[in-house]
C-alpha cells in the first residue's frame, strides 16, 4: 500500500477507515442485533487499517531520516502504537466496572449505567480518531524535500520479486518465525491476561496495570535500545539476543510462580507485577529491532511488505492460540508455558541466524 499510494494517501486511507470504523459503533441503534452487527462492522473496519498503521514505522523512518536515526526513529514510529494498547488496560477497568462489582452495581442501579460508560468510552474514541485524521489530512506530506540517505533515493524491488525474495530467503524466514512466535503468544496471553490471573486471586484492575506499566517500560526500553542500535550499528543481532533472554527468563519466573502447589515459589502481587512487567518490558521493546533487522536482512524489498509479512505471521499465531483457548479454557497453566517456550525458541533461531546490514552498507560505501 505504501509502495503503490505513498505515504500520506495511505495514511489518510486507513484513518478514515478507522474513522468510519469507530463512527459505526457509536450509531445509537436501539435493536440488539442490528448494533451488534454495526459494532462486528467497525470493528472490522478498524482491524482492516490496524495491519497497515503497525508497519508504517520502517517506511517512515527510511523516507524521513538518516542513516543514524532510522532504528530511533522506527521504535519511536511503532512503540507510540503500543501506548494506545497500554491506555486500553487502564480505560476498562477505570471506566466501566469490573465484573466481579457487576453484581453489586446492579442491585443499586440498573444496566443503564454500564452501558452509559462504554459509550462513553465508544465516542471518546471516535472523537481521538477523528481529531487525529483531520489533523493528517491538514499536513502529512508524503516525503521530504531531498532524500535523507541514499536508500531513501534508491529503486525498491516490485510486489511479485519482493515475496518470491521474501519466500526463498531461508535467514528472513528465521527472524520472522523468530518474531511471529513469541510476539503472537505474548499478543493472544496479555489480551485475556485477567483471566489468566483470576484464578490466583488477582483483580481486573491489577491486571490492567500489570499490562499498562509492561507496555511503558518496553516502549521506554525498545527507543533506548534503539538509540544504541543508531550510535553502534550492527549491534541489533546482540541487542535481541539479550531481550530474547530477558524475556526467557521473566516468562519462566512467572508461569513457576503460578504454580504455586508444585514450585512453593512465594506467590504475591509484588512478584507477579515485576515478572510480568519485566516480560512485557524484553519482548515489545524487541519489536523495532526486529523491524530494522528485516529490512536490513532483505533489502531492497519494500519495507511496507517486509513488516506486512511478519506481522501476518504474528496474528496467525496469536489466532492460533486463542483459537486452543476456545476449546482449553478452563485452565490456563498450559497457556503458561507457552510464553517461556516461544521465547526460548526465538532465541535459539536468532542464535542460529547469519546478520548482514545490505542498507546499511548501501548507504556507507555510496557517501563514501
Amino acid at each position: 500500500c505504501f509502495f503503490i499510494l505513498g505515504l500520506r494517501v495511505t495514511v489518510l486511507l486507513t484513518s478514515s477507515l478507522m474513522v468510519l470504523g469507530a463512527g459505526l459503533r457509536c450509531v445509537p441503534v436501539s435493536d440488539v442485533e442490528i448494533r451488534k452487527k454495526l459494532i462486528h462492522g467497525g470493528q472490522l473496519l478498524n482491524g482492516l487499517a490496524g495491519p497497515t498503521v503497525m508497519n508504517a514505522a520502517p517506511f517512515l523512518s527510511t523516507t524521513w531520516f538518516s542513516a543514524d536515526e532510522r532504528a530511533t526513529a522506527t521504535a519511536i514510529a511503532s512503540l507510540l502504537n503500543y501506548l494506545g494498547c497500554a491506555g486500553a488496560f487502564l480505560v476498562g477497568p477505570l471506566v466501566v466496572p469490573p465484573p466481579n462489582s457487576t453484581a453489586q452495581l446492579l442491585a443499586h442501579s440498573s444496566t443503564q449505567h454500564i452501558k452509559d460508560r462504554i459509550e462513553a468510552v465508544l465516542y471518546a474514541e471516535f472523537g481521538m480518531v477523528s481529531l487525529i485524521f483531520s489533523a493528517a489530512l491538514a499536513y502529512f506530506p508524503s516525503r521530504p524535500p531531498f532524500p535523507p540517505s541514499v536508500a531513501a533515493a534508491s529503486q525498491r524491488l516490485s510486489y511479485r520479486r519482493s515475496f518470491c525474495r521474501l519466500l526463498s530467503n531461508f535467514r528472513f524466514l528465521m527472524i520472522a518465525l523468530a518474531y511471529a512466535i513469541p510476539l503472537g503468544v505474548f499478543s493472544g496471553w496479555s489480551g485475556v491476561l485477567d483471566l489468566i490471573l483470576t484464578p490466583i486471586h488477582v483483580s481486573q484492575v491489577d491486571a490492567g496495570w500489570i499490562g499498562f506499566w509492561s507496555i511503558v517500560g518496553g516502549c521506554v526500553v525498545g527507543i533506548a535500545m534503539a538509540r544504541f542500535a543508531d550510535f553502534i550499528r550492527g549491534m541489533l543481532k546482540f541487542i535481541l539476543l539479550l531481550l530474547l533472554s530477558g524475556a526467557t527468563l521473566a516468562s519462566t519466573w512467572f508461569t513457576l510462580t503460578c504454580l504455586t502447589t508444585v514450585t512453593h515459589l512465594p506467590l504475591t502481587t509484588a512478584t507477579l507485577y515485576t515478572s510480568c512487567i519485566l516480560l512485557g518490558i524484553f519482548l515489545n521493546s524487541s519489536v523495532p529491532i526486529f523491524f530494522e533487522l528485516f529490512v536490513e536482512t532483505v533489502y531492497p524489498v519494500p519495507e511496507g511488505i517486509t513488516c506486512g509479512v511478519v506481522t501476518f505471521l504474528s496474528n496467525v499465531f496469536m489466532g492460533v492460540l486463542l483459537f486452543f483457548l476456545t476449546f482449553y479454557h478452563t485452565e490456563f497453566s498450559w497457556f503458561n508455558w507457552c510464553l517461556p517456550g516461544s521465547c526460548l525458541l526465538s532465541l535459539l533461531l536468532i542464535l542460529c541466524f547469519r546478520e548482514s546490514y545490505d542498507r546499511l552498507y548501501l548507504d556507507v560505501v555510496v557517501s563514501v
